[in-house]
């Protein structure tokens, strides 16, 4: 019985050649991400802002969003945020953060007295200034920490060259990752950290897989022009790429339309990141070598070989 090819066996496509449009591409995102990151920046949750999350229930199974943030607007506390969880009724209400604890009680003295009679209140959350402010300093030491051990396990997993490469494609994921928050306007809480590190690993793991085999390819054909190489490389091993991006793609689509909206923002930011890892490692992280110096190891190899012959002469 033939097995399913998703991608041909002896393909000598040229990906390198699509270096030119990949690099200043994924510059042009970079740049615009961080311009967006500066000027209009993340939609931050209530882990990192503080305030109060109210989730509520229509006692008669429909709700009005338009009235209840109308409401929620005239109680004097600030802008709220309203937003509808799925289609049974659910609304989830953020009030900004007011000063003092007296203020949070007023908050949800106002929020009872305006839809006790309508709705039901199924949960309550308030995260005052020190606490968020522990959960930002927390969490970006978090994505800190585990970017630098990422990095450093890098660094030592493979040659210089190797390294430096796979450490470009982690920061470009990263970079445009945060990019997909800003644009979305995803709500960027502690989920969203899990989501950033699994993203992280899953880059990760795409160019390793890439790289071993470029490694290998190295030791065997000593003399082969850098951009075979990289070719032969992708090329290789584009099947298993191929597969473990539509079945990840596949499991994460599943979960945006079907996951409900308390995991839909993790499960798109994923799914876009299954996206940006796959085409990373084939359009930057590999092209990159090119011009991080792996075409000095064709004269290492040269080098190499002069040694060996010398050595059998003698």
């Amino acid at each position: 019985m033939r097995l399913l090819r998703l991608w041909p066996d002896e393909s000598h496509f040229d990906f390198m050649r699509y270096r030119r449009f990949s690099f200043p591409l994924s510059a042009l995102m970079s740049v615009a991400t961080v311009v967006l990151f500066l000027t209009i920046g993340l939609n931050f949750g209530i882990d990192f802002k503080g305030g109060t999350l109210v989730e509520l229930q229509a006692k008669s199974g429909t709700a009005d969003v338009a009235a209840v943030r109308h409401t929620a607007n005239g109680f004097g506390f600030g802008e709220s945020e309203v937003q509808e969880l799925g289609g049974q009724g659910n609304i989830l209400v953020r009030f900004p953060l007011q000063a003092g604890e007296q203020g949070q009680t007023q908050v949800m003295q106002k929020a009872h007295a305006a839809f006790d009679a309508d709705y039901e209140f199924r949960r309550t959350e308030t995260v005052g200034p020190r606490v968020s402010g522990e959960l930002v300093q927390s969490g970006t030491l978090g994505v800190v920490l585990s970017v630098v051990a990422v990095l450093l396990y890098l660094w030592f997993r493979f040659e210089r060259e190797l390294a430096l490469g796979a450490i470009v494609g982690t920061l470009h994921d990263i970079v445009l990752t945060v990019g997909i928050f800003i644009l979305t306007r995803i709500e960027f809480n502690m989920t969203s950290i899990a989501a950033i590190l699994t993203i992280v690993g899953y880059s990760l793991n795409e160019t390793v897989v890439v790289f071993d085999r470029t490694r290998e390819l190295m030791r065997r054909y000593k003399t082969i022009p850098t951009v075979e190489l990289l070719n032969l490389s992708i090329n290789s091993t584009m099947s298993r790429t191929v597969m473990t991006s539509i079945s990840t793609a596949l499991s994460l689509l599943a979960l945006v339309l079907f996951g409900g909206e308390a995991i839909k923002g993790f499960a798109v930011v994923m799914l876009c990141g299954v996206v940006i890892c796959t085409y990373s490692a084939i359009f930057i992280s590999t092209p990159v070598l090119i011009y991080l110096g792996l075409m000095l190891s064709g004269t290492r190899a040269q080098a190499r070989d002069r040694a060996d012959l010398a050595q059998a002469a003698e």
